[in-house]
């Protein structure tokens, strides 16, 4: 097994208003709650950062993908807290021997604006990982109004990470 690992995340949920008005879900991104009268469409809660974080997680170690983990055929998962889905993520890599070395996010959508929170994400995905907030990036960016997520009808993101081996660590006195 190499001493690195990379994967790569991505998800895309559309946006509709909150109930009653729509089918949108409170808007959380990153576990981080915001003030948005539009929220992710989905069968858990919509995590769409935590979501690509655990594929990106996943993929670096040549697991299943989040949905053919927790589908959303399975009722037990309806409105689920993605952070459930991250944690098991995290299981996975540890148990195969890996750490996080660094998470690169990028947070697609015209609102909510990302900069304002982003600290704040950032140090909340740090604690989720049991990580150093310094091993932590989150960029928001626009689609300057061109199709569903520029028009503010959905919200994408992608993630790239880096796995480090936990063998390396002790080879290098870490």
């Amino acid at each position: 097994m190499p001493p690195f690992r990379i994967g790569h995340g991505y998800d895309l949920h559309r946006l509709e208003p909150l109930e009653p008005e729509g089918r949108g879900r409170p808007c959380v991104l990153g576990g981080i709650q915001f003030d948005h009268p539009a929220g992710p469409v989905g069968h858990s809660d919509g995590d769409a950062v935590l979501h690509a974080v655990t594929d990106a997680l996943l993929g670096a170690i040549g697991e299943p993908d989040i949905g053919q983990l927790f589908p959303d055929t399975d009722p037990q998962h309806e409105g689920q807290n993605s952070v459930i889905f991250l944690h098991e993520a995290v299981r996975r890599i540890t148990t195969r021997g890996f750490r996080l070395g660094n998470l690169d996010i990028t947070v697609i959508c015209e609102r909510p604006k990302i900069g304002p929170r982003r600290d704040e994400m950032c140090t909340h995905l740090a604690s989720l990982l049991g990580c150093d907030r310094a091993d932590v990036n989150i960029k928001g960016k626009t689609h300057e109004g061109v199709d569903a997520v520029g028009e503010g009808r959905a919200i994408e993101v992608h993630v790239v990470v880096m796995l480090v081996s936990a063998d390396a660590d002790a080879k290098d006195g870490s």
